[in-house]
C-alpha cells in the first residue's frame, strides 16, 4: 500500500489565507448590512502598467507567427529579462550581480518554499516570529519543523521573536541555525531593516556556515535612500545569502506570475555551488515562465515602465498612510506602512487577534488578517493591506474606527 508524507498531517488546520476566505464567505452568506471590503490578502487591485500591457500585446502577436514563435525557454529565464534585472536592480545600486546568477520563476512564494529541496532534511531552520506562513509550512512538509505544539510553535524550528521591544527585527539566537529566513520590508509587520542590522546577520551566517534566505518581495516600497533594497548591498552577503524578488507587488503581476531568485556564484557549502543545485532542481521540476510574461516583466525596466510602476506604488503607499493615520488618530498603535504596503496594529485591550478579526468582519464588514496566523508573537496584532482601491480603503478605515 502507498505511504503518504505524514508531515502533512502535522500541519494545523488549513493555510492562513484560505481560512480567512472561509470565514469571510460564511459571513457573506448571511447577507451582511454592507458590502465587504478586502484588506486581508496582499493582492493588488490596480491594472498593469501601460508599458507592460503593450509589451504583452507585442509578445502575443509574436506567438502567432512561425518566425517569432517561442516554445520551451531556458528554465532559468530568457537572457533579455535576466540582463535587465542585473542592470536595473543590482548594477544601478552598485551591486555586481551577473545575469547568470539570476533564476527567473513563477513566484517568490514558490521559490521560498521550493528552495528547501536543495538542502538536507536535518538542517536546523530559523524563522522570524511573526513570519510569512510559507517559510514554516514548507519546512514542516519537508520534515524539518518537527512536531506542532499546542502553544503554536514547532518543536525543531528556531524562533526569532520580532516584537515591539526589539523594533520587530530579530536578535541572534542561542541555538545556531543552518538556514535563516529574513524578510525586509517585513511581511507581516511592515518594518524595514537597516544595512547595519543586516550586517549583523551576514557576519553571523558567514561565521557559522549558515545560509540566509532573504525575501525582498516588497523592496520597491522602500522610500528612504539609506535603506538597502538587497541583501547584496551588505558586504559579505555573496558568500552566505540567497535573495528572492517578485514582480507581483512591484508591478502588479499577482495574476501573471513572474519572479526571480539570486544566488551568487560565490555561495558554496561543502565545496558545492548552491546555484548549481538550484539550477538542477529548476531544470528538473520547472519548465520556465512563459515568453509573453517575461517580455512583460522586461518592460517594467523601460523608462516608461519605471515611471508607471512608481505611480502605482505611490498609490498603494498613500493607502498605507491613510490607514495608519486614521487608526493612530483613533488611538490604535500602528507599525509599518512607510516602506511597506502593510500596516501592523495592536488590537484593543482584551481582544485576541482572531477575536478582533471577527469583530471587524462582522461589525465593519472589513476583511483583515489576524496576527496570530503569522505565529505566536503575532498574537494581539492585525495586519492590514494597502493594496485596495483608494476610496474603499478610506471607507474601510472609517468603518473600523467607528466600531472602536
Amino acid at each position: 500500500m502507498v505511504k503518504i508524507n505524514d508531515n502533512f498531517l502535522k500541519l494545523p488546520g488549513g493555510y492562513l489565507f484560505p481560512e480567512i476566505a472561509r470565514r469571510a464567505n460564511a459571513f457573506s452568506a448571511t447577507n451582511p448590512p454592507m458590502p465587504l471590503i478586502k484588506l486581508g490578502i496582499g493582492d493588488v487591485t490596480q491594472p498593469l502598467a501601460p508599458a507592460v500591457i503593450e509589451a504583452m500585446h507585442k509578445a502575443t502577436e509574436e506567438m502567432a507567427h512561425k518566425e517569432t514563435f517561442h516554445g520551451y525557454c531556458d528554465e532559468i529565464g530568457y537572457d533579455f529579462l535576466r540582463s535587465a534585472i542585473a542592470e536595473h536592480d543590482y548594477k544601478a545600486r552598485g551591486v555586481d550581480i551577473s545575469p547568470a546568477e539570476i533564476y527567473v520563476s513563477d513566484g517568490a512564494k514558490s521559490d521560498c518554499g521550493n528552495i528547501g529541496d536543495i538542502f538536507a532534511r536535518d538542517n536546523v531552520v530559523a524563522v522570524c516570529d511573526p513570519v510569512y506562513p510559507v517559510y514554516v509550512d514548507t519546512n514542516a512538509m519537508a520534515g524539518r519543523a518537527g512536531d506542532y505544539l499546542e502553544a503554536g510553535f514547532w518543536s525543531d524550528l528556531v524562533y526569532l521573536p520580532c516584537t515591539e521591544a526589539n523594533g520587530f527585527f530579530p536578535e541572534l539566537p542561542e541555538r545556531t541555525p543552518d538556514i535563516i529566513y529574513i524578510c525586509s520590508p517585513n511581511n507581516p509587520t511592515g518594518t524595514c531593516a537597516t544595512k547595519e542590522q543586516l550586517k549583523v546577520w551576514v557576519d553571523y551566517a558567514n561565521k557559522n556556515g549558515s545560509v540566509l534566505l532573504f525575501d525582498a518581495a516588497y523592496e520597491a516600497f522602500i522610500t528612504d535612500p539609506s535603506l538597502p533594497h538587497s541583501i547584496f548591498e551588505v558586504e559579505g552577503a555573496k558568500t552566505c545569502a540567497i535573495e528572492f524578488r517578485s514582480f507581483s507587488k512591484t508591478a502588479g503581476f499577482t495574476g501573471n506570475r513572474c519572479a526571480f531568485t539570486v544566488i551568487p556564484k560565490e555561495l558554496e557549502r561543502g565545496g558545492v555551488s548552491i546555484g548549481s543545485l538550484w539550477n538542477r532542481r529548476q531544470c528538473t521540476k520547472f519548465n520556465g515562465v512563459p515568453y509573453v510574461i517575461q517580455r512583460a516583466a522586461e518592460a517594467v525596466y523601460s523608462p516608461e515602465g519605471q515611471q508607471q510602476i512608481r505611480q502605482t506604488i505611490a498609490y498603494y503607499l498613500n493607502n498605507a498612510k491613510v490607514i495608519k493615520t486614521g487608526f493612530e488618530q483613533a488611538g490604535l498603535t500602528c507599525y509599518g506602512g512607510e516602506h511597506s504596503p502593510y500596516v501592523w496594529f495592536k488590537t484593543p485591550a482584551g481582544y485576541g487577534s482572531w477575536e478582533f478579526f471577527d469583530k471587524i468582519l462582522t461589525q465593519a464588514c472589513v476583511i483583515t488578517t489576524p496576527g496570530a496566523g503569522f505565529g505566536p508573537s503575532g498574537e494581539g496584532f492585525i495586519r492590514v493591506t494597502a493594496f485596495g482601491d483608494a476610496a474603499a480603503t478610506e471607507e474601510a478605515v472609517r468603518r473600523v474606527v467607528s466600531i472602536l
